[in-house]
Parts: C-alpha cells; sequence; structure tokens
C-alpha cells in the first residue's frame, strides 16, 4: 500500500519536472487520446466498439500497459477504436469519477447499442496484454451484417429495391471483423450481407466461380458489380463509395489547436469590421496547419476464420499423404453451432496469436462432416460428438484427440502447446488412414486451391514442398505452414524462438489477416 505523504511529495516532484503532466501517448500513437469534452463525440456517439483506457501517467502498471496498449491500437485501426483519458489531468477528473475509475488503469470497453441511445459499457478484466485486448474487442463488435440463404435470397433483394446492397459471397460460416466493420461503415446507407457456398441458388444467380467474391448492387435496376480489386479495407470501401458515401466518424481534436480557434473567435469580435476579415485569414492561417487528422486507417493482422477443407481430395493432400506433416482438423456437423462457433473461434484466434509472434505452427482447418471422407475418417478414430478436434501426422502415423470438457481459448491453447512441445502421448493411426497415393479428382466447380494432381508422384511432392502453391486463398496462405519449414520438422512440436529472434530461426514474417 503507497503510503500518502510519499505519494504526495513524489506527485509534486513529478509536477516540477519538465513535461511531468504529458499523457502516455504521443501525438503519433495509435491510440487515440480522449478528454472528457471529445468523449462523448469520439466515443459514445461513434458506431464502432471502442475500448478506453483511464490512466495516470506516473502509474507504473499503466506504463507497463503502454506497449500492449499500441500494439491493439495497431492491431484494431480501421475496425475498432482504442482509446485514453488522463485522469491525471484536472480537467477530466471528474469525468473519470463519473465512470467508476477508482484505480489505474482501468480499461472499458464501449460498444454502441443497436438502434441507438446510450452505448453499452463494460469493465475489460482480461489479460493486460495485445491478444487479450484484440480478442475481447472484436468479440465485442455489432455484427450487422445480414445472414443470407436461398430461402431469403429474395426478400434480401426486395426488401428497399431501391436501397443499394453489397454482398459478399464466401466459403466460410462466420463473419470476419473485417466485413463486420464495414457493414458498420455503411450502416443504414448500404445494407451488407453474406451468402455461403452451399446456397446453389443464389451461387447461380449471380453466377460465382470463386470465393470469397463480394458484389455490388447499386439499387433499382441498375446491374450488379462484381469486385475485383484488392480484399483490403481501403480498396473495398472506395469500391462500395460508389453507390452511397460512408459514415463519417470524427477525428480527435488537438487541444491546443481547440483554444487557438477560441482565442481566434473572441480576437474576432473585439475588433472592427475592416480588421475582422484579416483577424480570420490570420487565424485560419495559424491554426489550419493543426487541424486535427486522423490518419488513414491502416488494416494490420486480425484473426480470420480458420480455413475449410471441403473435399475429399483436398482433405487428404492436406493432411493424409505419406509426407503430410502435424494438421489439427476440427470437425464440425454445424458451423452455426454453439459449440462449433466456440470452437472454431478458439482456433482462429489462436492461428492469429502464433502469426502475431512470427512463429512457426502446423495449419488449422475445419472439416464439414458431410464431405467424402469425413464420416469414415471419424469412425475409425470413434470419434461421435458433433465437435471433433484432433492433431494428426500422417507421415509419422500417430493422432491426438482434444478432450477438454470445452472449447475455451485457453483449453485449446493448453492442448495446442503441449502438441507443440511434443508433451503427451499419441495414439496410433488405423490401418487405411494414410493414402498412399493421390488418385486425380473430377472437379465439379471452380476451386481457388493447389491442384490436387500435384502429388501423384514423389517428384511432384517434393516440389510442392519446396514452393508455395500461388492458386491457394489468402485465408489458407495466412495459416498454411511455410514450405521452409515443409522440409525440416518445424512443424512437429519444437521448442520457441527467442522474442526477436524471428529470422534467425527461419520464420517468414507474419501473414497478413485483412482479407474477407
Amino acid at each position: 500500500m503507497h503510503h500518502p505523504t510519499l505519494c504526495a511529495v513524489a506527485v509534486a516532484l513529478l509536477s516540477a519536472l519538465p513535461g511531468a503532466q504529458a499523457g502516455l501517448y504521443s501525438k503519433k500513437s495509435p491510440v487515440l487520446q480522449v478528454d472528457a469534452k471529445s468523449y462523448d463525440r469520439l466515443i459514445a456517439k461513434s458506431n464502432h466498439t471502442s475500448i478506453v483506457e483511464f490512466y495516470a501517467p506516473w502509474c507504473g502498471h499503466c506504463k507497463n500497459l503502454q506497449p500492449a496498449y499500441e500494439k491493439a491500437a495497431k492491431n484494431l485501426a480501421g475496425i475498432a477504436k482504442v482509446a485514453a483519458v488522463d485522469c491525471d489531468d484536472d480537467a477530466n477528473k471528474q469525468f473519470c469519477g463519473q465512470m467508476g475509475v477508482q484505480g489505474f488503469p482501468t480499461l472499458k470497453i464501449v460498444r454502441p447499442k443497436k438502434g441507438g441511445g446510450k452505448p453499452m459499457v463494460q469493465d475489460y478484466n482480461g489479460q493486460r496484454t495485445a491478444s487479450g485486448i484484440v480478442e475481447a474487442v472484436v468479440q465485442a463488435m455489432n455484427n450487422h451484417v445480414v445472414k443470407v440463404e436461398d430461402k431469403t435470397l429474395d426478400k434480401f433483394l426486395d426488401d428497399e429495391k431501391d436501397a443499394p446492397k453489397a454482398l459478399l459471397f464466401t466459403d466460410k460460416g462466420t463473419t470476419s471483423s473485417l466485413l463486420k466493420s464495414i457493414a458498420i461503415d455503411f450502416l443504414d446507407v448500404i445494407t451488407v450481407g453474406q451468402v455461403r457456398n452451399t446456397q446453389a441458388k443464389a451461387v447461380e444467380k449471380f453466377g460465382i466461380t470463386k470465393y470469397p467474391t463480394l458484389i455490388l448492387l447499386p439499387g433499382g435496376d441498375a446491374p450488379a458489380v462484381t469486385y475485383d480489386g484488392e480484399l483490403k479495407k481501403e480498396a473495398l470501401v472506395t469500391f462500395l463509395s460508389q453507390a452511397g458515401a460512408p459514415n463519417p466518424d470524427p477525428a480527435p481534436a488537438k487541444p491546443k489547436a481547440a483554444k487557438k480557434e477560441k482565442k481566434a473567435e473572441k480576437k474576432t469580435e473585439k475588433k472592427t469590421e475592416k480588421k475582422a476579415h484579416s483577424s480570420e485569414s490570420s487565424s485560419t492561417a495559424e491554426s489550419e496547419p493543426e487541424v486535427p487528422t486522423q490518419e488513414a486507417p491502416v488494416i494490420i493482422e486480425k484473426a480470420l476464420p480458420i480455413p475449410t477443407i471441403n473435399s475429399q481430395e483436398k482433405l487428404i493432400k492436406e493432411c493424409l499423404t505419406e509426407k503430410s506433416h502435424t494438421c489439427v482438423l476440427a470437425f464440425v456437423s454445424n458451423s452455426e453451432s454453439d459449440s462449433a462457433k466456440k470452437a472454431l473461434d478458439s482456433l482462429a484466434q489462436l492461428s492469429f496469436k502464433y502469426a502475431q509472434g512470427k512463429r512457426n505452427l502446423f495449419p488449422f482447418y475445419e472439416v464439414p462432416t458431410n464431405i467424402n471422407g469425413a464420416a469414415p475418417l471419424l469412425k475409425a478414430l470413434d470419434l461421435t460428438n458433433e465437435v471433433e478436434i484432433i492433431a494428426i501426422n500422417a507421415r509419422r502415423g500417430w493422432w491426438r484427440h482434444f478432450e477438454g470438457a470445452d472449447f475455451a481459448h485457453t483449453t485449446v491453447e493448453s492442448w495446442i502447446d503441449a502438441i507443440r512441445m511434443g508433451e503427451g502421448s499419441k495414439k496410433k493411426l488405423p490401418e487405411g488412414i494414410v493414402a498412399i497415393s493421390v488418385e486425380q479428382p473430377t472437379p465439379a466447380t471452380p476451386e481457388p486451391e493447389a491442384d490436387p494432381t500435384a502429388a501423384d508422384t514423389p517428384d511432384a511432392t517434393e516440389a510442392a514442398a519446396s514452393e508455395e502453391p500461388t492458386p491457394l486463398t489468402p485465408e489458407e496462405n495466412a495459416t498454411r505452414v511455410p514450405p521452409e519449414s515443409s522440409a525440416t520438422e518445424a512443424t512437429d512440436p519444437e521448442p520457441e524462438c527467442q522474442t526477436g529472434a524471428a529470422e534467425q530461426c527461419g520464420a517468414r514474417p507474419a501473414a497478413e489477416h485483412d482479407e474477407l
């Protein structure tokens, strides 16, 4: 417990130092600096979810949190707001008290209420790490994306027929944080929907041949426009803006600029009409360079759903050949069930976490149980639950079953870490699971994946292991083990590299996760 007298002396000494009262975050920091006056405009009235740190510059725990908090701000740029309030500033002390701040740092997640009204504010008591903060904020985001199925397609298209709409066709069962943020940007301007590749009527109607594909319906009798650019936030917003401007979100105001503007106004009122024009021009010239602007969002890595294995050929090619390394497979009978969502989300967050740390890791895949080859494999392994997660290494002939009580992030992570470090027992794969050769499939529909015949011969298999297959989708490439590790034991359990030694350890740069 701090001694009151010593604390008072320390605060007095710190106050005497130059710049001691400056906040933790500089003007160049990705953290949005908010005060009592700007909170309502920047946070409470924003359509975006925010996390706000209430801190004091002299607080040691606040200083320790600063690097992780700034990293979280970079990762959430363009997706959500990461803000901070200096509660040691006299102008903010009453506000911090009204927000229920009793210690530093205090973090609160502010989520807009659907339909308007005061936002919902909840304390963040999770891990004080960048990944923990990002995970919590992403999960708190409102989802305005409409799930469109064959049976609801006509209704979706006919409702407000003259209003613009956008449809994302995807092979994922979950909605990415990027698409959620786009729906928020265009809330009440463009209705954003998502269609899964299993909806044959919708796929046929719009002639979809690859995933993901974004379609813009400008409204009325205007023809649909297919987006063929880069799947990045800025480019997508530009494309959709031809049908309607995105909602403006105010940038933070610099206190100095605000004070200068007020002084200029008072000065103008006292001057004569002849001098008013000169004063106004001077004031404008003086304050214009300091007009607050927020840099254009830079989309950094964020967790996206793990890739889906949607055919028997792909399942064999990726994980069940004689030379396949470790794969983690999540078998789900219904990806929309609560248990499936929890399991898939935990794996997605882990994939994101390991990519952030630039660690080599085996790939994670979602496997619908209704594809050919899934049922026989589950039967051979005697697995019967609605959701089953296994790790399998066909080259070495072993597998492991996740037997946790639930699919919580920490539980799944502990299981993955045990495999990665070579801990725990492994089970022997039953006979007939590993494919000695891969038959050439007859593709029914075009699909953005590597040629399944590439592993027909040993030579071809070696070639596939030595170069990255270009047809892979961004989602698959983000979690796929890099080619350098395929020729070594990197995909099998091994100690992690030390922080900052990524190049020495042969780790590739973290994959980008800003695609749909």
